[in-house]
């Protein structure tokens, strides 16, 4: 689900596009293929879903939004997403509070 990189840290994240309000809302799946499901209240037309997420991460993180990109999944549920400016340990500290 985490990986740091030279880069920053990337988060495996399961798309739930068009729930009532965006939230993380769990883990799916388990062991080393553990994403983090995450339901966004924008609807998957012309990257709306996309653009929610971006703004949600940047905010759960700190972090402003040309600092979070969508590296794979941008028509799928399943996305990764880079997180630059940020180490794994902070990225954990935030998921952890947002238990």
């Amino acid at each position: 689900m985490l990986r740091a990189t030279a880069q920053g840290v990337t988060v495996a994240v399961r798309a739930q596009p068009g729930a009532k309000k965006t939230a993380i809302a769990g883990l799916y799946g388990e062991g080393d293929a553990a994403q983090l499901k995450i339901a966004v209240q924008a609807p998957p037309i012309e990257g709306r879903a996309n653009h929610a997420l971006v703004a949600f991460l940047a905010k759960g993180f700190g972090l402003p939004k040309s600092s979070v990109e969508l590296i794979s999944g941008e028509l799928s549920r399943s996305k990764v997403f880079l997180l630059r400016g940020v180490t794994l340990a902070q990225v954990e500290a935030v998921l952890v509070k947002a238990r």
